[in-house]
């Protein structure tokens, strides 16, 4: 569970960030071109690079270069694993945490 822990944290970390959320619900709606995501926003290539990287790495997004264009996608089969991961810890259970820990005494 502990490995469950540390991918569910390290996408809450990379969607913590205000700008990057919002990118993430721009790529709700669809692919969309680097071009795109920046106009969008008041930053630089170079920064847009480095949150894209962050939520490439956390396993949100997918990229795929066409030519001298990357494109950018939601990586929708690990957000729907997340969204089950958030429901089982949010969610109240025989074998929760709290009672093998006893740490509601």
């Amino acid at each position: 569970m502990e490995q469950v822990y540390q991918d569910a944290a390290r996408i809450l970390k990379a969607i913590s960030d205000p700008k990057r959320l919002r990118i993430v619900d721009m790529l709700s709606c669809g692919e969309l071109c680097a071009c795109k995501i920046l106009e969008a926003f008041h930053i630089t290539q170079p920064t847009l690079s480095h949150d894209m990287r962050v939520l490439i790495q956390a396993g949100v997004v997918n990229d795929r270069r066409d030519g001298k264009n990357i494109f950018y996608s939601l990586n929708t089969t690990r957000l729907r694993e997340f969204e089950s991961i958030l429901h089982t810890i949010l969610s109240a259970k025989a074998d929760c945490i709290c009672h093998a820990q006893d740490c509601c005494e």
